[in-house]
């Protein structure tokens, strides 16, 4: 499985930034899949997931509330809704699937500038 995720990008604090991720290869719509990101200086966390019919989602608790995570499986990809950006969001965001995250994509640069 190959995941390619784009969409990041500068944003203003307070801005809004839509990620998406494209799973290629032996793509199965029962992956779980989600987002990680690590910022400057910091381990990578998690920060989203959604279950492979898009029934069951969880979020970091910084998350909750300003990031929507949803999935088309008819087109393979997974999206980040990412709405109310703060500064400290600013991480290179990881695309990931599989029940124990065995796949990762390459990952985009949000920067969200004061």
């Amino acid at each position: 499985v190959q995941l390619q995720a784009s969409g990041g990008g500068l944003v203003q604090d307070g801005g809004s930034l839509r990620l998406s991720c494209v799973a290629s290869g032996r793509t199965s719509g029962s992956f779980t899949m989600g987002w990680f990101r690590q910022a400057p200086g910091k381990e990578r966390e998690f920060v989203a997931s959604i279950s492979g019919l898009g029934s069951n989602t969880a979020y970091t608790d910084s998350a909750k509330g300003r990031f929507t995570i949803s999935r088309d499986n008819a087109k393979n990809t997974v999206y980040l809704q990412m709405n109310s950006l703060k500064p400290d969001d600013t991480a290179v965001y990881y695309c990931a699937a599989g029940v124990q995250w065995n796949y990762w994509g390459q990952g985009t640069l949000v920067t969200v500038s004061s």
